[in-house]
């Protein structure tokens, strides 16, 4: 099978590798679709790698006994490979399990754990059914395009009657203006790149506001009647952006931090105690809230249109990494079969 590989900095191919066999609960898929997430940074940094990726939906190809998929059916692949076994798994957090197995050693495949691949190996019960109506680009947002923010605003229980403040409008903060405006919510985006703020604006965000701007706080405070948003989400993995979500937060709000970052200054006091806010860390979503995902997925098919603003078939991943660079895009898409 194809897959593709970091050969240097800025340097990337297709290579052939075995294609995954199936053991025990381990099916293998045939990737259809391939979301692009952040692997840009390791083809800018010069990462070598074979194994990208960690979004992927396709066609269930070969099973090795009865289970949870069959041959045929099109699903959803789960990030990573959790034990399935653990107290976390059990209750549908599996993103946080700390047993996470070897998929390869386990089933004595030579490859299979990248998405940038035509053929995946994954645990069955990691693959969800896409309904029939439902298109398998669009099936593909159930990971990091919708997923983590869907995740931090059930949490949050965010509905109607919130403002909701989303930091960093790369595909997944994109993807929480989607979950926000799904539940009615007035979103407003902080974020400086002209055309993700004005995609922002397109996909439901009634205000986009520049972190750059010495006024951002001021004028997020305006557009909250002085109060603050209920609800904030950081996509951005910045400091500064997620010490302007703890100030534009109302008290007795909720924070939720998404985007990959390093230290944050938290004033116990000022802004945890006396503010009575409530900091959340998220990552996925439960895997018990798959169902409602879907629907939401169904629900917004034109909004979805918009937000998956490029495919590429993957011989041609190169370009799509060097526009990814540029932010000039929204969700990009890999098709490894074109």
């Amino acid at each position: 099978m194809q897959v593709a590989a970091i050969t240097g900095k800025e340097e990337c191919s297709l290579v052939e590798r075995a294609e995954p066999h199936p053991f025990g609960n381990m099916a293998v898929v045939k990737v259809l679709t391939a979301p692009m997430c952040t692997e840009h940074k390791q083809y800018t940094s010069g990462h070598l790698t074979v194994c990208l990726g960690h979004e992927a939906v396709g066609v269930v190809s070969a099973v090795a006994q009865e289970g949870r998929v069959r041959v045929g059916q099109r699903v959803v692949v789960m990030p990573q490979y959790a034990c399935g076994a653990c107290s976390l798994c059990l209750a549908g957090d599996f993103i946080h399990c700390r047993n996470s197995i070897d998929a390869l050693s386990a089933t004595g495949n030579s490859s299979g754990t990248a998405t940038y691949a035509q053929y995946i190996l994954k645990p069955d019960w990691l693959l969800l059914p896409i309904p029939d109506d439902m298109t398998t680009d669009h099936a593909s947002l159930a990971c990091c395009g919708l997923g983590p923010t869907f995740g931090a605003m059930q949490r949050m229980e965010v509905t109607e009657f919130d403002t909701v403040l989303i930091a960093g409008m790369g595909p997944v903060g994109l993807g929480g203006v989607i979950n926000g405006a799904f539940r009615g919510a007035k979103v407003i985006a902080i974020e400086g790149h002209p055309y993700r703020a004005a995609l922002a604006k397109r996909l439901g965000a009634s205000a986009v506001i520049d972190p750059q701007s010495d006024q951002a706080l001021a004028e997020i405070l305006r557009l909250t009647d002085g109060l603050g948003a209920t609800a904030s989400l950081d996509c951005s993995g910045s400091a500064g952006a997620q010490r302007l979500l703890l100030d534009a937060t109302r008290r007795r709000g909720r924070v939720a931090f998404i985007g990959e970052a390093g230290e944050l200054t938290i004033h116990v006091s000022n802004d945890m105690i006396r503010k009575g806010l409530t900091l959340f860390g998220q990552w996925h979503y439960n895997l018990t809230e798959a169902g409602r995902i879907m629907e939401v997925i169904r629900r917004s098919r034109s909004l979805l249109d918009l937000f998956i603003t490029h495919t590429f078939p993957m011989s041609e991943v190169k370009q799509a990494f060097e526009l990814q660079r540029t932010g000039n895009c929204g969700k990009v898409l890999l098709h490894p079969w074109e």
